[in-house]
């Protein structure tokens, strides 16, 4: 059964514990947060107690672990902690913490779910937001194996299937079929690290503070115990035994299939970072944090395509453009018989709207076709990419300097004909925020209140030379 309105937590509950990475110790505590707050982190060792929202668009790094950034702030490590809330059902908490990333506590998501347990959970005032996958979202890579899928569900299920060639892994299997399972079947597993990994991690200045009471470590093949003690000292970590192929330590597994599991237990962490609970049913294989968070940036963009038509613009021809055709020519170099935006009536930090008004003159109508005038479908994505050129550029200094070009189009799909007499409506919606020059974005085209193109679009903005 879905449950119907936002959750929260009764009371503020802290642990403390060592972060896995950097070996801080480290405060972390979770406090009830009011509707619509969603998954924050507050780094409160920092001035000005930088605010980070826990959303797929703020991952920065997803190499042993999730780390988000936002407002110059960052903090890493975060998915075991989302995994119990989202696992648990909640929808919104602010977790203040004292350090650069969360507390390992374990390796799994458990004692931060019974730390939920603990602190209690209230239902809220308002209704919950789902995202309902009508049709499947994939993210795929070919070159390493990974494949992960949503389909239509009306619940959250998923499927994990791992394979690392490991004789002593073998193809590992898990299944959570309801969150209500979350705390008995999936929150106790840990994180795990073959031992020939180790050395690596630790010169990369990883796994600091890592040992065998929060982590799995697997021997592919019989070690001298000479290379176990040196290990060991590298961790500061004596007395360990030696041991044959299998796992180090003599650690007993919670699970037969735990490393699946705590797989599993990542990618609920990483698809919290879609900032809705899903209903849907994901079936991975070979996840990890990068495969994971690509995925729920998928999914994100999909809720902000939803949400965007549903805002069909309004264009009200009486009042002032934003920017005019003049405007216009100081931010974009294209000129007749390829400027295809002549007015801006509207542009905020993450939308802008353009008009293009199609006549009869327009000289393509001279061969497409000549009994019959059809605006050309590459024009129509020349002008939504037009438009996101002016949200893009429209605020930069010098945009003369400056100009945007296509690195992809994709999803386009034309759902009428433009014709002469028709005015266009070209909305571009910021995807995800821009890194390094590159930009996401979303783009539609109206005539009235008729959709007629939509489609996803990546550009790189490049200064021009001299």
């Amino acid at each position: 059964m879905s449950i119907k309105n936002q959750r929260t937590l009764a009371r503020e509950v802290s642990l403390k514990g060592k972060g896995l990475h950097s070996g801080i110790d480290v405060t972390i505590t979770f406090k009830p947060a009011p509707v619509d707050h969603g998954y924050k982190f507050c780094r409160i060792d920092m001035p000005g107690k930088h605010v980070i929202r826990a959303l797929a668009e703020n991952v920065t790094e997803t190499t042993r672990g999730t780390t988000l950034e936002e407002n110059g702030a960052s903090v890493a490590t975060i998915e075991h902690v989302l995994a119990a809330f989202y696992g648990m059902n909640l929808d919104n908490v602010l977790v203040e913490l004292d350090g650069p990333e969360a507390p390992i506590m374990g390796g799994s998501a458990m004692k931060f779910t019974e730390a939920i347990i603990e602190a209690g959970i209230v239902e809220q005032n308002s209704p919950r937001k789902y995202f309902e996958v009508k049709d499947k979202i994939v993210y795929s890579d070919e070159e390493h194996g990974v494949d992960l899928i949503i389909y239509p569900d009306d619940h959250l299920s998923i499927n994990v299937l791992i394979d690392y060639n490991s004789k002593i892994l073998g193809n590992q299997y898990a299944v959570l079929d309801r969150k209500d399972d979350f705390a008995k079947d999936i929150a106790k597993s840990r994180t795990f690290v073959f031992f020939h990994e180790l050395e690596p991690l630790f010169k990369a200045g990883r796994i600091k503070g890592g040992d065998l009471d929060n982590a799995i470590v697997i021997l592919e093949k019989e070690v001298p115990q000479s290379e176990i003690d040196r290990i060991a000292r590298m961790f500061d970590k004596p007395n360990i035994n030696a041991h044959e192929e299998g796992i180090l330590n003599n650690t007993a597994l919670r699970y037969p299939n735990e490393p699946a599991r705590h797989k599993l237990l990542d990618l609920i962490g990483d698809m919290a970072l879609v900032g809705q609970h899903i209903k849907g049913k994901i079936v991975a294989t070979r996840p990890g944090h990068l495969a994971n968070t690509r995925l729920a940036r998928l999914v994100r963009q999909e809720i902000k395509k939803s949400a965007s038509k549903k805002d069909v613009p309004v264009y009200d021809p009486t009042v002032e453009p934003v920017y005019n055709i003049e405007e216009i020519k100081k931010r974009l170099r294209h000129r007749y018989p390829f400027l295809m935006v002549d007015k801006v009536i509207y542009k905020d930090e993450n939308t802008v709207v353009g008009i293009k008004n199609i006549t009869f003159n327009e000289y393509f109508f001279q061969g497409h076709f000549p009994e019959e005038s059809v605006m050309p479908g590459v024009l129509l994505v020349e002008s939504m990419a037009q438009v996101g050129g002016m949200l893009v550029l429209g605020d930069v200094e010098d945009p003369e300097q400056w100009s945007t070009y296509f690195l992809k189009i994709d999803k386009v799909k034309f759902k009428r004909k433009v014709v002469p007499g028709d005015t266009l409506i070209i909305k571009l919606d910021m995807s995800e925020p821009p890194r390094r020059g590159i930009v996401y974005m979303y783009g539609q085209i109206y005539v009235g209140n008729n959709l007629v193109v939509e489609g996803e679009m990546v550009a790189q903005v490049v200064k021009n030379k001299e």
